[in-house]
C-alpha cells in the first residue's frame, strides 16, 4: 500500500460507524463477515446497503446469493466483531449462537437490532460492490450497540443538550 493510500485510510478511520456483522445461506453454509459500511437507503420501500470487496472470499456468496441479514452488534460483542474478520466460514461461527427466520439466515443472538433483507441490487464501484437489499423482515432489541472509530471499539456516549433545546 502506497503512503497516499494509507494517509487516506488514516483519515477515513476517523469517521465513527457502527458494526455489524453480515450473514447469507448459500450453497447450504453460513457465511458471514464484519461489517460498518451498513447503511439505511430508504424507508419506503425500506432498503440498506453495505459494501464488500471484489476479491473478498465471501463475495460470490453475498452477491450470488438471494440475500443477507444484518445483526448490529451489541458494546458487549466485540469478540464477534473480530471473530467474524478472520479465519474460515466454520470458525467465524464456531460457538456462536444464531437464531434463523423463515430465510434460513443466520441472526446473531444478542444484536441490538437485525435486517433480513432481499438482495435487489449489487452496484460495482472500484474494488467494492455495493448490495443493496429491501427489507422483508426486521426486530429492535435494545442496548447500546458497538461502535469503531480510529481502529478502536467503544460505545457512544451522550453529550449534554445545548442549552436552550
Amino acid at each position: 500500500m502506497t503512503r497516499e493510500l494509507r494517509n487516506l485510510r488514516d483519515a477515513m478511520s476517523h469517521f465513527t460507524t457502527g458494526v455489524t456483522v453480515v450473514t447469507a445461506r448459500f450453497d447450504e453454509q453460513d457465511w458471514g463477515m464484519t461489517c460498518n459500511s451498513f447503511s439505511t437507503v430508504s424507508l419506503e420501500p425500506a432498503l440498506v446497503l453495505w459494501s464488500i470487496r471484489k476479491e473478498s472470499l465471501s463475495h460470490q456468496a453475498f452477491t450470488k446469493g438471494a440475500g443477507y441479514m444484518v445483526s448490529i452488534l451489541a458494546n458487549t460483542q466485540q469478540h464477534l466483531a473480530i471473530q467474524f474478520t478472520h479465519g474460515t466460514q466454520t470458525e467465524r461461527f464456531h460457538n456462536v449462537s444464531v437464531e434463523r427466520d423463515s430465510s434460513q439466515r443466520a441472526r446473531l443472538t444478542g444484536a441490538v437490532a437485525w435486517f433480513d433483507c432481499q438482495l435487489e441490487t449489487v452496484v460495482p464501484a472500484g474494488d467494492h460492490d455495493i448490495l443493496i437489499g429491501r427489507v422483508t423482515d426486521f426486530g429492535i432489541h435494545g442496548g447500546d450497540s458497538l461502535v469503531y472509530t480510529n481502529r478502536t471499539f467503544g460505545s457512544f456516549k451522550a453529550m449534554p443538550k445545548p442549552s436552550g433545546q
